[in-house]
């Protein structure tokens, strides 16, 4: 019998980084499932789904945590399984705008009012084609209750774009 593990980590950009983890996954029997990994500021940064056999669970969580004398923060979670949720509708939000503080607030917290979870988001700054000036994107899954008037979260949205001069897009994601 096997177990799902999830753990993060984060630590300075090095080659081998990946290696080290990987090897420390297999040497406890563990199959790499899924991971999503990033280069940001100098900081390699993770997070990665795992399967191990029950029996070596907490050998790899000691193992892993063990990494920090590498100089490598990471945290291991004991997952709950993946959760088919019901009476959701999947849409994809992007967002588009000058940079500047607030945005991801502003945007978070009117998605959490309305009970709103955020599946996957990326988030990057790059530049406008004639200015220059540094411009915010953002995509991201979300799920919303079947049960939302997307009228009004539209209606949300379009405040939070009038007030930041952003621009925001909401459409449904294939099933």
């Amino acid at each position: 019998m096997s177990t799902p593990l999830v753990f993060t980590f984060v630590g300075a950009d090095k080659p081998g980084l990946v290696q080290e983890l990987s090897r420390t996954v297999a040497e406890h029997g563990g199959n790499w499932l899924e991971s999503r990994m990033s280069e940001l500021a100098g900081q390699f940064a993770g997070i990665v789904q795992v399967e191990v056999p029950l029996a070596r669970a907490a050998a790899l969580r000691a193992a892993l945590l063990a990494l920090s004398a590498h100089n490598l923060s990471v945290v291991v979670a004991q997952s709950q399984g993946e959760k088919v949720p019901s009476g959701v509708r999947h849409l994809r939000l992007t967002l588009v705008g000058n940079d500047r503080p607030g945005i991801v607030r502003e945007v978070s917290q009117a998605l959490a009012a309305r009970h709103i979870s955020v599946r996957e988001m990326d988030t990057r700054i790059t530049s406008a084609a004639m200015s220059g000036e540094p411009l915010f994107e953002a995509a991201a899954s979300i799920e919303v209750p079947s049960t939302l008037d997307l009228d009004e979260l539209h209606g949300q949205l379009d405040s939070i774009s009038d007030a930041l001069t952003i621009h925001i897009d909401l459409e449904e994601m294939p099933a």
